[in-house]
């Protein structure tokens, strides 16, 4: 890091807590758009098309809209499939369980990059991620207490598919990385959504009160915005000073389940969520000091 670089850690903080906020206020809105009799495939169209407009002026802004051009458009496709079918599920996560234990499940994403990591790109995974792996698992056990009804299974599911194929995004993100910039692939997953979800939402058109159009584009509005906003946060600070701050959402969606829909997270919740919590910070931290070792055997 450049004598400069600590100066940034306070704004990459600041932007990493911002898009918790966004994407915390799209999981409430998504949750309240299906109350009010919006279709699923209203509120996935909308997220990616209503974003649309803020992306292509945020790269018009930056680096210019010449710095989207790519050769790699095959893997921009593959991205967008997957990172597509991970948004699917999220999103029918969000609206089957309550705010909080849908958020919850999405701590597990280190968890599971941790697991592709070892089997896709062969990672060096020591004992002590692995333990912290097998202490996340104990944690989605306490959260989701199979068998008690507690939580519907399936919406569970959903939740740790979308996890899952998250972070088989990030280390597809990793691959297209060493060629392409944040903002390229921010442009091309946002463009490539829309056509297909655009014939998915056609099939779906349905009148509704302006409340619920504004919702709809709202989705899309704090989306994007909570998607520039992470990549921006990423841009000025470590992965490991920054992506912590992640799991303040666990705040944001009790406060919204407690304010719009009347819902607390339950007791097995308040237990399970700090061990997934733990976990993942602890496999954010074995990585951070792996990369930090690399790179000093590297310099000597």
């Amino acid at each position: 890091m450049t004598a400069h670089a600590p100066d940034r850690i306070l704004p990459a903080v600041a932007l990493r807590l911002l898009s918790v906020v966004f994407l915390a206020t799209m999981s409430a809105l998504i949750k309240l758009a299906e109350t009010h009799g919006a279709h699923f495939a209203e509120i996935i169209f909308f997220r990616q098309a209503a974003g649309v407009p803020l992306v292509t002026a945020w790269i018009a802004a930056g680096p210019g809209l010449r710095s989207v051009a790519t050769k790699r458009i095959g893997a921009h496709i593959t991205r967008t499939v997957v990172g597509l079918t991970s948004m699917a599920c999220l999103f029918g996560a969000l609206m089957i369980l309550p705010l909080a234990e849908a958020t919850t499940f999405q701590f597990t994403v280190p968890i599971f990059a941790t697991i592709l990591g070892a089997l896709l790109l062969k990672e060096p995974t020591g004992w002590h991620r692995w333990g912290a792996v097998i202490a996340g698992f104990v944690g989605v056990v306490i959260v989701a207490r199979p068998g008690s009804g507690h939580i519907p299974l399936s919406g569970a599911a959903l939740g740790l598919a979308a996890a899952t194929l998250t972070a088989l995004v990030s280390i597809l993100l990793r691959q297209i990385g060493k060629t392409e910039g944040a903002a390229t692939t921010v442009f091309w997953f946002t463009i490539l959504s829309v056509p297909p979800l655009g014939l998915l939402y056609a099939f779906h058109l349905s009148p509704h009160p302006p409340a619920v159009w504004a919702m709809l584009v709202g989705i899309g509005m704090v989306g994007g915005a909570g998607q520039l906003a992470l990549t921006g946060a990423l841009k000025l600070g470590p992965v490991s000073v920054v992506v912590p701050m992640d799991y303040s959402s666990l705040l944001w969606a009790t406060l919204y389940g407690w304010l719009l829909f009347g819902a607390l997270p339950g007791v097995a919740t308040w237990i399970g969520a700090p061990v997934i919590i733990g976990s993942g910070l602890y496999i954010v931290w074995r990585e951070h000091l792996r990369r930090r070792i690399e790179t000093e055997q590297a310099i000597a």
